[in-house]
């Protein structure tokens, strides 16, 4: 029994699909066709800003191309043991080396940079590290995908493994994973994380919103890499 069990578990492991499975092929067109994607705007804005400021985020790593691979790697456990993903260590860069202030999570700045340095992992595969000092956030992100919630009393399985390509009022349910984001939503009219996401579907099924950046939507984060191990990074993604 127990062995049947474990097959079904890999079983439902193997339906993950990468999101622009998803996509309506219009959608997907335009989504791997930089001249036609907003979110490349922002790419180049961020491409910018890695080259401004003394010292400039170019001047201690070097041309930005040298980014390929990080963001594969995000979210991951800093030497204080602080769970960090994307934007979380370019904050504390910025504040740590360039001795600025915060940008502040979802400000344009910040999503610019972000967009920038994981549009250099596109087409790379996922690969976060969940072992070590990661494992107890990695479990932290599961509970809280496997958690009911809200007045509508959902865990996050239940639209994205139970009914992944169902319609969802206009939209097809995906596997909710994150290798899009930043990400370029026609119904935000710009760019937008992760986290912004995750509050959306919180406040879909009428549950309490955790702070943009919280530890909650990071250790989520690492939860959903760990998912979408070995698909390909989007990111700017496209989306509805």
């Amino acid at each position: 029994m127990l062995a049947g069990l474990g097959l079904a578990a890999l079983a439902v492991a193997a339906e993950v699909r990468p999101p622009q499975d998803y996509l309506s092929p219009t959608l997907r067109a335009q989504q791997d066709d930089p001249s036609r994607h907003p979110g490349w705007l922002w790419v180049d804005e961020g491409e910018a800003l890695w080259r401004r400021g003394d010292p400039s985020c170019q001047s201690c790593h070097g041309d930005i191309a040298g980014m390929a691979g990080v963001a594969a790697r995000y979210p991951v456990v800093a030497q204080d043991g602080a769970l960090l993903n994307l934007e979380g260590r370019i904050e504390r860069c910025r504040m740590r080396h360039q001795g600025q202030p915060a940008i502040g999570y979802e400000s344009e700045a910040l999503l610019s940079l972000t967009t920038a340095v994981a549009s250099r992992s596109r087409g790379l595969p996922m690969s976060v590290a969940v072992d070590g000092p990661a494992a107890a956030f990695l479990e932290q992100g599961r509970t809280l995908y496997e958690t009911r919630q809200g007045q509508l009393n959902l865990a996050c399985g239940q639209c994205h493994d139970d009914n992944a390509g169902r319609r969802l009022r206009g939209d097809v349910i995906s596997n909710g994973l994150g290798t899009g984001f930043p990400a370029y939503r026609l119904e935000w009219n710009g760019v937008g994380s992760l986290h912004r996401r995750l509050r959306a579907c919180q406040l879909g099924v009428r549950a309490t919103q955790f702070e943009l950046g919280a530890p909650e939507y990071t250790a989520l984060e690492l939860f959903l890499a760990h998912r979408a191990r070995g698909l390909p990074v989007e990111a700017p993604g496209l989306r509805r």
